[in-house]
């Protein structure tokens, strides 16, 4: 499913940082991997370069057989939009949109007919059981109803990909291990590869398989 070979990523031209140095990586179709390292080390710019949302300097990528080297910018959006699907700490829901709106919203984007999108989202927040919730605004919710929500966004149209960047940071501890469980278990009824980025043990132990990430690269964790 994904191909990393030779990652490399500085910022700061002149007098550049370099924030990710030779990284490879190999997941499997179906494969929760975890991801985890202190902030600062390139957690989310790894993702960043994942999704096509920025360039590394050196290395490649292979996401479902296709190179996203040669991708022009509009190749890269599209991919994004029709194959991957991201999780994030600070949720980012519309707080002008209802709930199902929300979790609409990547259908609405595709042109799905908006009878058909509806449906979807109410079966994915019926799957993360905040269906009661559907027409209430972001604004009346927990933090775990939020983060739920934004799960649901994130797999209504059954991506091939799915980047979560520390999703459970902002959450209790009870909150949190509800939604790992929730994202594990739609991951795999969908079929997605995912990939979680994490500071907390506790959340990387949700995954299938866990990589430390350090100034000095990429490895399994316990090698």
């Amino acid at each position: 499913m994904l191909v990393i070979r030779g990652l490399t990523k500085s910022y700061g031209g002149t007098r550049a940082r370099r924030v990710l140095q030779d990284i490879s990586l190999e997941l499997q179709r179906g494969e929760f991997i975890a991801i985890m390292g202190e902030s600062g080390v390139g957690k989310s710019t790894l993702l960043n370069l994942i999704a096509g949302l920025d360039a590394p300097d050196a290395g490649s990528i292979r996401f479902d057989g296709t190179d996203l080297g040669p991708l022009d910018d509009t190749a890269r959006t599209l991919l994004r939009r029709d194959r991957m699907g991201f999780v994030f700490q600070a949720i980012h829901l519309l707080p002008h949109l209802t709930v199902a709106q929300n979790v609409r919203l990547p259908l609405d984007l595709a042109a799905v007919p908006r009878p058909d999108a509806h449906r979807r989202a109410l079966s994915m927040l019926e799957a993360a059981g905040i269906a009661a919730l559907a027409n209430d605004y972001p604004r009346t919710l927990s933090g775990g109803e939020a983060q739920r929500a934004a799960i649901a966004r994130a797999l209504v149209h059954a991506p091939a990909l799915l980047l979560a960047d520390e999703p459970t940071g902002n959450l209790d501890a009870q909150s949190a291990g509800q939604v790992l469980a929730l994202l594990r278990d739609q991951v795999k009824n969908h079929g997605a590869s995912a990939i979680l980025v994490t500071h907390s043990g506790a959340a990387a132990r949700a995954a299938d398989r866990v990589y430390l990430l350090t100034g000095a690269g990429l490895k399994a964790h316990g090698a």
